[in-house]
């Protein structure tokens, strides 16, 4: 379809004037979606649009959508083209940085045997995969240890540090875990270990000991890095080391190691632990993902070949692609093989990896949909009341709980826990994971009911939290999270509702313009990708792909056709008017995306909510 620079940026009149005739606080008058969901304009100041747009030289549309980022004028230019100069923190204003640096260099010049003790994701893996290679540089081989997420669960534990201590480790460097894991550490310090924390996880004033903790969220930290993930940090740590070998007269310009090489690991780490993709976080993924799509490492190469991806890296192939197959690992089969991928030269091995964890994705899938299905017969039943929905199950696999969660979450647009009850053993305990909605602290509940008594262990952060639960006390909990949360829920109502950029004409929504929005990536998390509506679409066609998709045409009052695909909607309200094709007027909300089909670049909308419109 051939557009106008016009088509492109306005919306049609009936769309401005549908706009401008409702309250502000709804879009289109759009208070209940099809998904229960409201509809909210982004706000924008108008006077920061027309300076973005004319300092950048760039459309009204793509102005708008930076200015809806509480990105200010001046910073317009810094958000289009991140920078690591502009962005990267002095290593010293991390408390404890130069210690920790000092420490391993300590360690690296006397020859000391060391180890690496990471979390079983993605995080824990690419942070630990970062440290291994810059300590490879230097001629030293450092044993990665990870551990297994069923038998020792998240974290250093007594046990894990005997282990390394017996194999000869005498300096213990614990990446994306911790800063909470007091007992272990003591226990460590008391064999004998040397241990430096690098981690990120909210903590309190009670600090474990070790030698160095790194964490730019304890709360004596001034660096303003919290928002950082733990590969960040180590990527932050490997700049220290490389200041500090320079200091010792160890490192020299014919040897210092070039960390952009491995900016690539920095980058899917933090796409993968869906922190706030601004500042640093923005920077190193913009830069991480050019480098990532040169598919010089060896094990992201060969990790990208099983999954499909080809040509340059995206945020999407990162996190829905790469991502869910290092996990899959530590998820559902050994909990080192991510990070084993991802220090490996030898392409054999690297292809043999990636096929061994591409398949432990599809076991994965699998079993996370038994799950979701026993879960979500389970919720439906639970009632609309509810402020926390919570669903039990016998041996539920803990490695999906968490994802599942996560998926119902969305659906219900509330709270959700899953919780997987061990009977095998006959202890009956109860293994939960939850994920929360904006403006509901769901953590701080859960600390809560363990501070309450009602939990053997628990705790998060206001958007997730896991659990520990004797399974008789399961009606206990919910009682107490239900009533607790209510009042958090009733007053969410906004920060729930799907936030749109803008109202476009169907002649709008063309390759032009999703090339435009493409400029101002990389998207996620505190910044999200813009979303749009078309006002009064009808559907030409609809059809059920896959298992649950729906691809379709929507066509304006006046015929303009619009391509598009809704993503595992097919049997909720959504999918199911779609596929009354040619029944009912809706407005349809969702995400502009070029879509490459035989090397032919063509636009669609990627659809996430419809709302009734009146004819």
């Amino acid at each position: 379809m051939t557009t106008t620079t016009d088509d492109v940026l306005d919306p049609t009149a009936a769309a401005e004037a549908a706009v401008s005739s409702q309250p502000t606080e709804a879009l289109l008058g759009v208070e209940t979606s099809l998904s229960g969901r409201k509809w909210r304009l982004r706000e924008a100041d108008d006077a920061s649009v027309s300076v973005i747009a004319r300092q950048l030289q760039i459309p009204d549309a793509l102005a708008r959508v930076i200015a809806a980022r509480d990105i200010a004028p001046d910073a317009a230019a810094g958000y289009m083209q991140p920078r690591l100069r502009d962005s990267f923190p002095d290593p010293s204003s991390l408390a404890d940085m130069d210690l920790a640096a000092s420490t391993i260099w300590d360690a690296v010049e006397a020859g000391r045997r060391m180890a690496l003790f990471a979390d079983y994701d993605v995080d824990g893996a690419t942070s630990a995969a970062q440290l291994w290679r810059w300590l490879k540089h230097f001629g030293l081989d450092a044993e990665i240890y990870i551990p297994d997420r069923v038998e020792e669960g998240y974290g250093p534990s007594a046990a894990a540090f005997e282990t390394l201590r017996e194999r000869g480790a005498e300096l213990v460097v614990t990446l994306d875990c911790g800063a909470a894991a007091h007992e272990a550490l003591k226990h460590g310090a008391g064999i004998g270990l040397d241990i430096v924390v690098i981690d990120h996880h909210l903590m309190d004033h009670d600090f474990p000991p070790a030698t160095a903790l790194v964490n730019p969220n304890r709360p004596d930290d001034t660096s303003g890095c919290g928002h950082l993930a733990a590969a960040g940090v180590t990527f932050v740590l490997l700049a220290a080391l490389n200041r500090e070998g320079r200091r010792r007269g160890k490192i020299t310009a014919d040897n210092e190691p070039d960390l952009l090489q491995w900016i690539d690991l920095a980058a899917l780490g933090t796409v993968c632990d869906v922190v706030a993709l601004t500042g640093l976080n923005r920077a190193l993924v913009a830069q991480g993902l050019r480098v990532m799509g040169q598919w010089s490492q060896t094990g992201l190469k060969a990790l990208a070949e099983a999954a499909g991806v080809e040509g340059e890296a995206s945020t999407y192939h990162a996190g829905f692609l790469l991502g869910p197959r290092i996990n899959a690992g530590g998820r559902v089969g050994k909990s080192d093989l991510g990070a084993r991928l991802l220090t490996t030269e030898d392409p054999a091995l690297a292809a043999k990896l990636a096929g061994q964890l591409d398949r432990l994705n599809a076991e994965r899938r699998a079993i996370e949909q038994e799950v979701q299905e026993a879960a979500l017969a389970q919720l439906e039943g639970q009632g609309g009341g509810r402020a926390v929905l919570v669903a039990s199950g016998e041996d539920w696999h803990p490695g999906v709980i968490g994802v599942v969660a996560g998926r119902l979450k969305e659906r219900f647009s509330k709270p959700v826990i899953i919780i997987g009850i061990d009977r095998k053993s006959g202890a009956g305990i109860g293994k939960g994971s939850g994920r929360s909605v904006p403006g509901v602290n769901l953590g701080g509940a859960i600390a809560a009911a363990r501070e309450a008594g009602i939990l053997m262990a628990g705790g998060g952060h206001a958007m997730a939290g896991g659990l520990t639960v004797d399974a008789d006390r399961i009606n206990e909990l919910v009682a107490f999270l239900d009533d607790r949360l209510a009042p958090e829920l009733a007053a969410a109502g906004d920060a729930m509702a799907l936030q749109l950029d803008g109202v476009l004409s169907a002649a709008g929504v063309s390759v032009e313009l999703a090339e435009m929005l493409e400029r101002a990536e990389p998207y996620g998390q505190a910044n999200p990708e813009p979303r749009f509506v078309l006002p009064r679409m009808r559907v030409g066609f609809a059809k059920r792909v896959g298992k649950d998709h729906v691809r379709f045409t929507l066509k304006d009052m006046a015929g303009t056709a619009v391509q598009g695909i809704a993503f595992r909607c097919a049997d909720e309200p959504v999918g199911e008017a779609l596929l009354k094709a040619g029944e009912g007027l809706y407005h349809a909300a969702g995400r502009i995306k070029l879509d490459t089909w035989q090397g032919r670049r063509r636009v669609q909308l990627q659809l996430e909510d419809l709302a009734t419109a009146q004819e």
